[in-house]
């Protein structure tokens, strides 16, 4: 797949901006870097939009353009893809810790990220990479939400584990396939 904020940063972006209003602000920029990896036979795209969901968005006041960001870099890379590549919305942690671990119940969770699903959807992804995820919690509310907007799409769970094969959280590859099939 063609990673998208490697790319980005390789090109010029510090990490001090928000890579996500970037499909806004910078839309060419975005685009060629999906065009990149399309020429280069990437058959799937991920989205310029791993922490475009409402609470990372905050930090630079843009929570309120959640649904637009999202549909604007979806509308991009679909463009850039123009059916030679499955164009996939990246979706990550929100960054905040969730029930159990925190103040924000998994409802609440399952909400924030319908609102970034909804954007992606809208936008016509192909289908939808959840990434990354430590807390097996977030990453099923992830999942109940794409479900939510997106029934019928095809979704990619993927989870951090360390070398003793267990995310920080104390899940394990097995626990975390069982979890997810159910």
């Amino acid at each position: 797949d063609g990673a998208i904020g490697t790319e980005l940063y390789q090109r010029g972006v510090f990490v001090n901006v928000c890579y996500d209003e970037l499909n806004l602000s910078q839309p060419d920029l975005v685009l060629g870097v999906h065009a990149d990896y399309v020429r280069a036979g990437s058959e799937l795209i991920e989205t310029n939009t791993f922490g475009a969901n409402p609470v990372k968005l905050s930090t630079f006041g843009l929570e309120d353009r959640t649904e637009e960001i999202n549909a604007v870099a979806a509308r991009l890379a679909v463009r850039a893809a123009g059916g030679k590549a499955v164009v996939l919305g990246s979706i990550g942690p929100l960054g905040i810790r969730i029930a159990p671990w925190g103040p924000t119940s998994v409802d609440e969770a399952v909400e924030i990220f319908a609102r970034q699903a909804t954007g992606l959807a809208e936008g016509g992804v192909g289908g939808f990479i959840l990434e990354t995820f430590s807390d097996l919690s977030e990453l099923q509310a992830a999942l109940r939400a794409v479900r939510k907007v997106a029934p019928d799409r095809p979704v990619f769970a993927q989870m951090s584990f360390g070398e003793d094969l267990g995310t920080a959280y104390g899940t394990t590859v097995e626990h975390m396939a069982r979890a997810l099939n159910a």
